[in-house]
């Protein structure tokens, strides 16, 4: 990807979000921040800005630039990556504000009809599970029906988010068993990619940040303090 982007031909926005995308995966956020500066619509800027951002508990900022990136997919008359910022958007809602969630999940859902995008459905009904973590204890069984289904597809991102999801329904319902049970299978499982999974993880239930190679834009702490996931 490096060589493509170097090269700056047609494929150089594509590869440099490549780029940016495993810079995420491996936790190194100031990488992948720098790229996007790089990208533009061809590279979708912002749907590369927002995935930096959610993760370090800026919900609002994070919504706003996935509206922002679904527009410019409209202007452009691109139906997939509408559909997958919208469903990024649901996503991110649904960890603060799931009454807000609950259009903007209505509205992915009718994004979706057209396109066949099987990670962002996934990523959809991830978003409903986070919506009602608060308020169904039908959840957990919603999960593992959903896990079952990720597992099928054989989709690694999907599932890391879903033990997130679990995560954030144990704290947000004050299960310290519960929670102390998803921290360790966070750090069993996202040794590499999504290693700051169990960073957030830890954040949400006030307990010691594993040892992992995180690099955040900002200190640790101000994202620790943030009402993120």
């Amino acid at each position: 990807m490096q060589y493509v982007a170097d090269g700056g031909g047609r494929l150089a926005p594509a590869a440099r979000r490549g780029l940016a995308h495993l810079a995420c995966l491996g936790g190194d956020f100031p990488t992948a921040h720098a790229v996007v500066l790089t990208l533009g619509w061809p590279g979708r800027h912002h749907r590369v800005d927002d995935d930096i951002w959610w993760p370090h508990g800026d919900m609002h900022r994070a919504a706003t630039s996935y509206e922002a990136a679904r527009t410019e997919a409209e202007q452009h008359g691109v139906a997939g990556e509408r559909a997958t910022s919208q469903a990024q958007r649901a996503l991110a809602l649904a960890f603060t504000d799931p009454h807000l969630a609950d259009d903007e999940l209505d509205l992915a859902e009718q994004l979706l009809a057209g396109p066949d995008l099987r990670a962002t459905t996934l990523t959809v009904k991830i978003a409903a599970l986070i919506r009602d973590t608060s308020t169904d204890s039908g959840v957990p069984g919603r999960a593992d029906v959903l896990r079952a289904e990720i597992r099928t597809a054989g989709l690694q991102a999907p599932e890391a988010l879903l033990d997130l999801t679990f995560a954030f329904h144990h704290a947000a319902r004050g299960d310290a068993p519960g929670s102390a049970a998803a921290v360790g299978l966070l750090e069993q499982r996202t040794g590499g990619d999504y290693a700051y999974y169990a960073d957030i993880t830890a954040f949400m239930n006030r307990r010691p940040t594993p040892s992992t190679t995180v690099c955040w834009i900002e200190e640790e702490e101000s994202v620790r303090r943030r009402p993120g996931p």
